[in-house]
């Protein structure tokens, strides 16, 4: 299918959104009258018009995405109201079978949404070198599920001739603590906040973020950093603070840190939100928390 990518937002009115969607939900309804009354080849006169029947979810779609800030309604593409729930759906299943003993893959953790100081993923798997990638340390670890993403995207590189070089995962509060703190230290309060998070809204202390490489800009350049960012998706990782977006992710661009996600996720978030992590996830969490 071939998308129209003209943004739904065209001025600072997200009424034009409620409209478009509500507007594609109409024809399809139309639609498939029509299609009816040329089946049973019947002809009904002087019938009042019937009710037509909302969607409830295509109201709650409205409301979630008028909600949204406007620089995410912008990215948004325009298209179909139904294709798009069906692609939800298919991210809310696999959130479903996430375990419910810990916080899902799809937390929304950011500067205004954080974890307590005792939060520690369960279950977290020690990296060491083998021979599917290196690692710079030996303290390093990550959740289960990304663990599981990163042998299945390692063994994809390494067939293409590519190590993976992992060198920062999981973080507890503490040790972001530290680090934070160390960085203010540095170079200030002002700029540290623009490439550091403050402890217990850092995606590392979830276990499913790694940095890779040299953790430079230059790595991006890289024949391995290239791999990544051409095949990480399709192994379910996102890149968390791409170029351009510092004021919606509050940090600066990092070439090197990708959090796993899920391959349904990262086709949402790459069909429907200019593959920005952050626009879905807030999407997401605005989602699972709606109320009428």
């Amino acid at each position: 299918m071939t998308y129209n990518y003209k943004k739904i937002i065209t001025t600072v009115s997200a009424v034009l959104l409620i409209m478009n969607f509500s507007s594609c939900q109409n024809k399809q309804q139309k639609k498939v009258k029509t299609q009816t009354e040329a089946n049973t080849e019947k002809t009904v006169e002087n019938k009042m018009p019937e009710k037509t029947e909302i969607n409830p979810e295509i109201t709650k779609l409205n409301a979630v995405l008028y909600s949204m800030s406007s620089k995410c309604k912008e990215a948004i593409p325009n298209g179909d109201p139904n294709e798009f729930l069906n692609d939800l759906h298919k991210v809310l299943a696999e959130q479903d079978s996430f375990r419910k003993d810990d916080l899902s893959l799809y937390f929304l953790i950011d500067k205004k949404h954080k974890v307590s100081s005792d939060y520690v993923p369960k279950d977290l798997i020690s990296l060491n070198d083998n021979n599917l990638w290196n690692v710079n340390k030996n303290s390093l670890s990550l959740r289960p599920e990304a663990y599981k993403g990163l042998e299945e995207m390692a063994k994809a590189a390494l067939n293409d001739g590519i190590k993976l070089l992992v060198s920062s995962t999981y973080r507890s509060y503490q040790y972001q603590e530290n680090l934070f703190n160390r960085y203010v230290k540095q170079d200030g309060l002002e700029l540290a906040e623009r490439y550091s998070a403050r402890p217990g809204t850092s995606q590392h202390q979830l276990g499913t973020a790694v940095d890779f490489g040299s953790i430079t800009d230059d790595w991006g350049d890289t024949k391995m950093g290239q791999w990544v960012y051409q095949n990480a998706s399709k192994y379910g990782w996102s890149l968390s603070f791409p170029k351009g977006y510092e004021d919606v992710t509050g940090y600066m661009w990092e070439c090197w840190h990708f959090r796993y996600i899920g391959k349904e996720a990262c086709k949402f978030q790459k069909k429907w939100f200019s593959d920005i992590q952050q626009f879905m996830f807030e999407f997401l969490d605005a989602w699972n928390n709606y109320e009428n």
